[in-house]
């Protein structure tokens, strides 16, 4: 089976760096993880009135409203069937702040919605449609796009004027040896919200089926994308 990554962008993946294919490059069936480790350089919010809306997000893992420079930071990036049988990747990013902080999101390839589908937290409560390409670096670019709510029977859109549009870039520095990351959360009307930027190496893992650690997993599924 092709990664979700592979079937949304098609002949486009061929371009990415050769390390960035490989760490987007993988499915459930590969019996592997991609596991990051390194540190962000910089975490940053926005103004003060960003403040109350990235507490909240504490509460499930989306955001939080620290500011800091070099973090020790992993990401734990683990592919398999969720209860709906989609093929999922896991993005568990974890900041070793005074207080550590953790920000999950679960993407799938929605053939609906065609393109990737991103829930957001533990609860997966946030449904957010991403656009891939590749960048002048061969680094992957995701932007944010439409985004939903679900919560029982509470089902809405966003408007994107009360929410905020996440451009994020991944890419693979020779220069280095490393894979870099920069993160921009940014609402179209009050401007910046929240962001990272660091680098990190990525290991492999050999994870054979049901070996998917329990703590990656989100605590609800989400069937509605």
């Amino acid at each position: 089976m092709s990664s979700i990554y592979q079937q949304v962008m098609g002949s486009d993946f061929a371009r990415l760096h050769p390390r960035i294919q490989r760490r987007f490059g993988f499915s459930s069936d590969d019996g592997v993880a991609s596991i990051g480790r390194g540190v962000m350089e910089e975490i940053w919010h926005g103004p003060w009135y960003t403040l109350p809306f990235l507490r909240l997000g504490t509460f499930r893992r989306i955001m939080f409203p620290e500011r800091a420079r070099q973090v020790p930071f992993t990401v734990e990036n683990y592919a398999y069937r969720d209860r709906f049988d989609r093929e999922t990747v896991t993005w568990i990013r974890t900041f070793g702040l005074k207080r550590p902080r953790r920000f999950d999101a679960y993407m799938i390839h929605s053939a609906r919605r065609g393109c990737i589908v991103d829930f957001l937290g533990t609860h997966q409560h946030l449904a957010v449609d991403l656009d891939l390409s590749v960048d002048a670096r061969g680094g992957l670019r995701i932007r944010s796009g439409a985004q939903r709510f679900y919560e029982g029977l509470l089902a809405f859109c966003f408007p994107l004027c009360f929410s905020a549009v996440a451009d994020v870039c991944e890419w693979f520095d020779e220069s280095l040896g490393k894979f870099r990351i920069e993160v921009d959360v940014r609402n179209r009307i009050h401007g910046p919200v929240f962001g990272y930027r660091g680098w990190f190496d990525a290991e492999w893992k050999a994870v054979r089926p049901g070996e998917i650690p329990a703590g990656v997993k989100p605590y609800r599924e989400e069937a509605r994308e």
